[in-house]
């Protein structure tokens, strides 16, 4: 086992957050990697002893070779598929390009990376033939390349799963296009974890390329039959058409899913190439038991409602510091930010009241005004965003980086603070907080706050149209957390007029109107 530490990009990613705990528990030092240290910070894994977190931008050069300095073994798990990105390939071309210089500068022993299968010669969607070229511009350096090849990745969370799970749930017949009777080798996520660590100790795939893939070749409407099977619905109804188009098929996928149309779009693309092995020596290099497709299946459906679901897709993504809310400049300056604000002081302790705030969306829903914020989550679909049946997870704990309807957690102090980053289609940024603090011995108050940048005329345009709702909403959001907690209010909502910058700490409250 090597002394140095195993560099892992994408570490908060899907794959990366749960092949950083399974490298530790087989006795590796990790280096962690992600573009913000506290969603780093955040994970489960980062306080373990031989754990070290690295922030750094994937297209910084200065900033991975400074992250891969003293590692050994990199895993390259990254791609560039996220909301407002309209170029993902050339993203993943320059990343690429600057990992394999930084790999090279910082003399790593080898880089293990994981892409997608699929044949040069056929007609590859956008998104594999990115896949592919990114193996081949990491090979280009001087460090060997363990290239690992899969098709369909089966877990809860994952994107390709979590596609088929909205659509088989939802739909009991779909009018499909040819893509469906394309045939696919899907590998369970726990088999893609088993071979990327196991490369680590075999010195056979270094410098290899692989495909991996799970013990079924299936087409991709025998896959959907088998999850109704196994998820023990009726039978569903899929016609095949032939003018209908992948990339046609997306624009109603993306409202009956809750993903991106930025991830939707190149992952069906995808399904009008056949994904299967055409190279099996990883079975006796690396062998194991894989799981069959109706096995991960199973295995995924009962993370999901054990509600234990390790990772998602919707982690990946940088949570961007919201630095017009820092005080220090002039309020002009970048831009004007609008704020609408609401304070309540209920009969109840910080601790109690928190508890209804951390729970918040999702099945709980927003307290008030449920179906506007569905409408709005609908709309939001409607032009290509991530809507408000995001992929979450349920912890104990909410953490920075968690993905939360269509917001992201931006901060967050237990008993204190949530701050929330709006990821909906808007003409501006957007920021939702929540604040609490003691009011005496047994009573709390409560502010709820939001912050707007607009861009351009149509930013104001929809700030003042949805003014009037707002005041609306949180103050009913603040009768509905009462109710939660069932506690009385010592003082009723009430508007406010705040301080930007307020929700840092140690600023100032902002008065009552």
């Amino acid at each position: 086992m090597p002394d140095s530490p195993v560099l892992v990009t994408g570490a908060t990613g899907y794959v990366g957050s749960r092949l950083v705990p399974r490298l530790l528990a087989a006795g590796y030092r990790v280096r962690a990697v992600g573009r913000s240290l506290d969603k780093l910070a955040a994970r489960p894994f980062a306080a373990h002893p031989r754990v070290e977190l690295a922030e750094a931008d994937m297209r910084d050069l200065t900033a991975m070779r400074r992250a891969a300095a003293g590692c050994g073994p990199a895993y390259y798990l990254v791609h560039s598929m996220h909301p407002g990105n309209r170029d993902f390939a050339a993203e993943d071309r320059e990343a690429a390009m600057v990992m394999a210089r930084a790999a090279d500068d910082a003399g790593l022993s080898r880089i293990i990376y994981l892409g997608g299968l699929g044949l040069d010669t056929d007609n590859l969607s956008p998104h594999l033939r990115s896949r592919h070229e990114v193996g081949k511009i990491l090979g280009y350096g001087r460090v060997p390349v363990t290239h690992l090849r899969a098709a369909m990745i089966l877990g809860s969370g994952s994107a390709s799963f979590e596609i088929m799970r909205y659509l088989v749930d939802r739909l009991p017949a779909m009018v499909a296009p040819r893509w469906v009777r394309n045939r696919c080798q899907p590998i369970a996520i726990s088999d893609v974890l088993g071979y990327l660590a196991d490369c680590l100790a075999e010195p056979r795939t270094v410098g290899e390329t692989f495909d991996i893939g799970g013990p079924d070749i299936l087409t991709y409407a025998a896959i959907f039959a088998l999850y109704a099977q196994t998820a023990g619905l009726r039978r569903r109804i899929i016609i095949p058409v032939p003018f209908l188009s992948p990339r046609l098929s997306t624009y109603w996928m993306q409202l009956i899913t809750p993903l991106p149309r930025s991830l939707i779009v190149p992952l069906v693309e995808g399904l009008r190439n056949e994904v299967v092995c055409r190279d099996s020596r990883i079975l006796d290099i690396l062998p194991r038991e894989r799981l069959t497709c109706r096995e991960a299946i199973a295995r995924a459906l009962g993370k999901i409602r054990q509600n234990a679901v390790e990772s998602t897709c919707a982690d990946a993504g940088y949570v961007a510091p919201a630095e017009w809310t820092a005080c220090g400049d002039a309020p002009y300056a970048g831009g004007a930010a609008y704020e609408c604000a609401y304070r309540a002081v209920v009969r109840a302790r910080p601790e109690a009241v928190w508890r209804a705030i951390a729970a918040i969306g999702g099945d709980t829903g927003w307290y008030y005004g449920n179906a506007l914020w569905r409408i709005r989550g609908f709309c939001d679909q409607l032009v290509g965003g991530v809507g408000l049946g995001r992929v979450t997870i349920r912890r104990e704990a909410l953490r920075v980086g968690d993905p939360l309807d269509f917001w992201r957690v931006l901060a967050v102090k237990e008993n204190r603070r949530l701050v929330l980053l709006a990821e909906m289609r808007t003409p501006g940024a957007a920021l939702l907080e929540f604040r609490l603090a003691p009011a005496g011995t047994e009573a709390t108050e409560i502010t709820i706050q939001s912050r707007f940048l607009p861009r351009g005329l149509a930013g104001l345009v929809y700030w003042y149209a949805l003014l009037v709702p707002h005041h609306l909403l949180f103050a009913g959001m603040l009768r509905g957390v009462a109710r939660a907690v069932g506690a009385p209010f010592v003082s009723a909502p009430r508007r406010l007029t705040p301080q930007l910058g307020s929700w840092r700490e140690g600023s100032g409250k902002g008065k009552a109107a």
